[in-house]
């Protein structure tokens, strides 16, 4: 992890690229963030299961623009030896698998209904979660690209699509290979990871971003590397924008017509459902080329900027201060419960006022990234 006075944006010459770094950040925050998660407006809800929600899109996005910064990158690594390729590769997402189990782990202590102070048990703490799913989806393909290049990329996300599918049908109950108790992505995890280190918020051991389904996920990530690369080559121009539209689009239709057969959920993180992100990711990178970079449209960009310079950061910075809110003792209440109370469920709807409370929260930590970005302060893994 690194400290410096670079921004590490790509280039004005790619401003729609950072933007949508920024606004994947921000959105993440606000579905993580809710006031009251039993009331909530469906699009900011993720699907129960099978199925699709704007909330869905947000975490493969993430995954897409690590795959924008590649396509920037992965040059310098190419050029490497294998050595020190691994080295540097492995090093930074060893580190980011890291701080998402540290993430997992924090506090680090409980207290029981009766009072009793006691640390947990680390053995115990949930080994996967959306910091691990970014590193090693970040990690195979940073080697699928460095090992084979564009076209090894595409045959490698057309066999790891399939064969997902395959593996997911043949190893999953017969009777339902896609649902939640008998799915082989479930059975894997059980059998490598168990139970006590898994997410339990489906009621049952349960992780969606468990080990099968990282498969799938890699295929966001080359993804953005390859229309990461489409943008430099044409540049940011028309062609650029016509491409992004129809590509995005064919990727819609093939995801629907999928999904007949292997049906859309982000849970499981489906073959469908990756085309069908990845299409939505180009149509939104469509507009933003155009609004922003053909139209020189920017007054805008900056509040999103500020997210897309300090991404990680940010993103763990949420998950710990949203903690340390619901730790903090205000009369027989946390400081979260103070605050969402006494400033939101007094006067707004239940549903917005979870809404707004996700929103403020969002604009806390936008201003902890205006401060960094003021200081010049970057922290890189």
């Amino acid at each position: 992890m690194t400290l410096n006075s670079s921004s590490g944006i790509l280039s004005n010459r790619y401003l729609a690229l950072d933007v949508l770094r920024g606004m994947t950040i921000a959105f993440m925050v606000i579905v993580n963030t809710a006031g009251d998660w039993s009331n909530l407006y469906a699009p900011l809800a993720h699907a129960k299961w099978h199925g699709f929600t704007p909330t869905d899109l947000v975490f493969p996005t993430f995954l897409f623009v690590v795959g924008n910064a590649m396509s920037f990158s992965m040059k310098k690594l190419q050029e490497m030896s294998t050595g020190d390729f691994f080295k540097k590769v492995g090093k930074r997402a060893f580190l980011i698998f890291f701080i998402g189990w540290l993430l997992n782990a924090f506090p680090f202590y409980h207290i029981s209904e009766s009072g009793e102070f006691s640390f947990i048990n680390l053995t115990e703490v949930r080994l996967f979660g959306v910091l691990q799913r970014i590193s090693l989806s970040y990690f195979f393909a940073a080697i699928v690209l460095y090992v084979g290049g564009v076209r090894f990329s595409w045959i490698f996300s057309g066999l790891a699509l399939l064969g997902y599918w395959a593996i997911m049908y043949v190893f999953g109950d017969a009777s339902d290979p896609y649902g939640l108790v008998g799915n082989a992505a479930i059975k894997l995890d059980l059998a490598l990871i168990g139970p006590e280190r898994m997410y339990g918020g489906e009621g049952i051991p349960f992780d969606p971003e468990g080990l099968l389904s990282t498969l799938p996920s890699i295929v966001n990530v080359i993804a953005g590397y390859l229309v990461g690369k489409m943008i430099q080559k044409l540049g940011n121009n028309m062609e650029t924008v016509k491409k992004l539209v129809i590509f995005g689009a064919v990727l819609i239709a093939a995801a629907y017509a999928w999904d007949l057969v292997f049906t859309i959920n982000k849970k499981i993180w489906t073959s469908s459902y990756v085309l069908l992100t990845v299409g939505i990711d180009m149509l939104i990178l469509a507009v933003l080329v155009y609004v922003i970079e053909m139209k020189s449209i920017k007054g805008w960009t900056y509040f999103f900027e500020v997210f897309g310079r300090n991404p990680l950061i940010l993103y763990v910075a949420s998950g710990i201060v949203i903690r340390l809110l619901g730790m903090i003792p205000v009369g027989d209440m946390s400081l979260r419960a103070f605050v969402y109370q006494n400033l939101f469920t007094n006067w707004l709807s239940p549903k917005n006022a979870s809404f707004f409370f996700a929103f403020t929260y969002m604009l806390l930590i936008w201003v902890i990234g205006l401060w960094m970005d003021k200081k010049r302060i970057y922290i890189k893994v």
